[in-house]
């Protein structure tokens, strides 16, 4: 008898430690993530954050936005989407944005507008509309699903604190898309050559914007040549492709990467550190100029070298 009870005591204490050893899975979303941003100068990356940054969704990762198996029905929404899933695997509904027209900052209501592709007419996920229309569907959040997103950067805003909206949609002057209070994208927001207000292209360009355009002008042979981390360097001209024809114009990928929050690498194969999944070398810290460099990148007008400073650091 003395033996069956030990037995049965040996057996119940184990049952105790396993069963304090299981854990009550989380409820889906009460589990929240910190990504702490410090700023450094150029560096190899090697490691910290995941550099999904806030795009990997708390957890959720990849399939936020791509979803491997059945489009947006793989992650759980019924779109009336004759394309659903076709491009990128992407995982959004777009149904709601589908036609959908926006004017985007600049003088005057009409300056930059955009019209984003109706159902069944997507042809390519790297058409420069069709990238608009993707962000779109996560990032308006006035028309589209939000999702696990919190409408706030997960980055806290260097220097003056705080965090930025990510729903852009309800950021808008109305409260509800028209965008002009974003910067223009689009086949009219062309980087476009000029003289000395833009880009001071050889003569044989002209204004064509589709060619791809150099630093070899009159005006700017050593334009951005303290900003080896220019976007120009690195595979990115011209800049997109809207429909069949190919443009030095801004579209959402143009100065976002939005697979990198915290690293960008350049053409020459150095690694600098980001923020916000800036597609450049992108430190705003205290009395530092990197930030300013990269609008440069297209601003030709308001750089350095246009003004006759040759050797202004970037850093």
């Amino acid at each position: 008898m003395k033996r069956i009870t030990i037995i049965l005591f040996v057996v119940l204490a184990v049952c105790a430690v396993a069963m304090g050893q299981y854990q009550t899975p989380p409820t889906p979303g009460s589990v929240t993530q910190t990504y702490t941003y410090t700023p450094k100068t150029a560096y190899t990356y090697k490691g910290g954050p995941d550099i999904l940054g806030a795009h990997n969704a708390y957890g959720r990762g990849c399939v936020a936005c791509h979803a491997p198996h059945s489009g947006a029905f793989g992650n759980g929404v019924t779109p009336a989407d004759p394309q659903n899933g076709m491009y990128a695997l992407w995982g959004e509904d777009l149904s709601p944005l589908f036609g959908a027209s926006f004017n985007f900052s600049g003088d005057g209501a009409a300056r930059y507008p955009v019209t984003l592709p109706t159902g069944g007419t997507i042809t390519s996920a790297h058409d420069a509309n069709t990238i608009i229309l993707f962000c779109l569907s996560c990032h308006d959040g006035v028309v589209t699903k939000v999702g696990m997103m919190q409408g706030q950067t997960v980055e806290t805003l260097p220097i003056v604190g705080g965090t930025a909206p990510t729903l852009l949609g309800l950021a808008a002057p109305s409260g509800g898309t028209p965008y002009q209070n974003d910067h223009p994208v689009g086949a009219k927001a062309n980087v476009g050559c000029g003289g000395g207000y833009n880009w001071d292209c050889p003569a044989s360009q002209g204004g064509n914007t589709t060619v791809p355009i150099t630093t070899f002008g009159p005006n700017m042979t050593n334009y951005l040549k303290n900003y080896p981390a220019s976007f120009w360097n690195s595979g990115g001209n011209p800049l997109a492709s809207f429909g069949t024809t190919t443009v030095n114009a801004v579209t959402c990928t143009t100065c976002h990467d939005q697979h990198s929050m915290t690293a960008f690498v350049a053409g020459n194969g150095t690694t600098y550190t980001t923020m916000f999944f800036i597609k450049g070398y992108y430190n705003p810290a205290a009395n530092g100029n990197s930030v300013a460099q990269f609008c440069r990148n297209c601003h030709g007008g308001e750089s350095n070298e246009m003004h006759g400073l040759e050797a202004v650091p970037t850093v």
